[in-house]
């Protein structure tokens, strides 16, 4: 009897805690398994909330070609011809809006803003910590944040953790935006009905590869909606409590080969 086929067409990896070790690189086991999974007839692309500009380096290092969905499904990027294919902006009054009614419930907030484009900016005021050392343009007036084209906003309270933050912006502002947390201290305002399942349905259309025959990995509560979509979700082991309560399973961390334990055990299987 022959070996069943790879039992699915698409992989689609989370970035930041799961494809990605702490000190931002890739494993080699990890790179061999995912080279392994396309050798085997399935697609790989990487959908993370980091938007293009914070992206770029990581797929080029990566030798990476192919589509990639950034900016929390934004941005539909071909990393081969380093151009986008789709983007989707937010609203600046309507995000201004939903700043102010936040900022009267909880008091004043850190910001920080995602600029549009392939070189789109990431702009941060005073108080914001930026992440992992991520290039980042300092403004002292956060007033010009809202002068050109966004994808995102980043917000940070002095007193309330994500999870308290998160939830006081959803029951205050949530009929206007979304909001996510994407990692720690990373809570974002986006278009309401923007999530990484939207721009990751749009890649897979793109490839002709459907929803039941993808297989994604991720540790955030961003990465809940793609788990959705997908016909088989992934959690890490230092996965976000909320995300392992949707996934049909948890492997490794990031750390241990998470994705390549997985995908190792398909192919055997195969």
């Amino acid at each position: 009897m022959s070996p069943a086929p790879f039992p699915y067409k698409l992989v689609a990896t989370d970035l930041d805690g799961t494809l990605l070790r702490g000190d931002d690189t890739v494993s080699e086991r990890t790179r061999e398994a995912l080279v392994a999974a396309t050798a085997a007839g399935a697609a790989h692309i990487i959908v993370t909330g980091r938007a293009v500009p914070w992206t770029r380096s990581v797929l080029d290092d990566l030798g990476y070609k192919g589509i990639a969905v950034c900016g929390q499904g934004a941005q539909v990027y071909d990393a081969g011809a380093h151009r986008l294919l789709t983007s989707v902006t937010l609203d600046r009054q309507l995000a201004g809006l939903a700043l102010s009614k936040l900022e009267a419930e909880v008091g004043p907030l850190a910001l920080a803003a995602s600029r549009d484009g392939v070189d789109g900016d990431v702009l941060f005021g005073p108080g914001y910590q930026v992440q992992g050392g991520l290039p980042a343009v300092y403004l002292e007036d956060t007033t010009e944040v809202w002068t050109a084209p966004l994808n995102k906003l980043y917000i940070q309270h002095p007193e309330l953790d994500d999870d308290a933050l998160v939830k006081v912006a959803r029951e205050t502002v949530g009929s206007l935006v979304d909001i996510v947390m994407a990692g720690p201290g990373i809570v974002e305002i986006l278009p309401l009905g923007l999530t990484k399942a939207t721009g990751l349905s749009l890649a897979a259309r793109r490839l002709g590869v459907k929803a039941a025959e993808t297989i994604a990995f991720g540790d955030m509560p961003n990465d809940i909606p793609m788990f959705g979509w997908a016909a088989h979700g992934v959690a890490m082991a230092s996965a976000h409590a909320e995300l392992k309560a949707v996934a049909d399973e948890v492997t490794t961390s990031n750390e241990e080969d998470g994705i390549a334990v997985v995908l190792e055990r398909l192919l055997g299987a195969a």
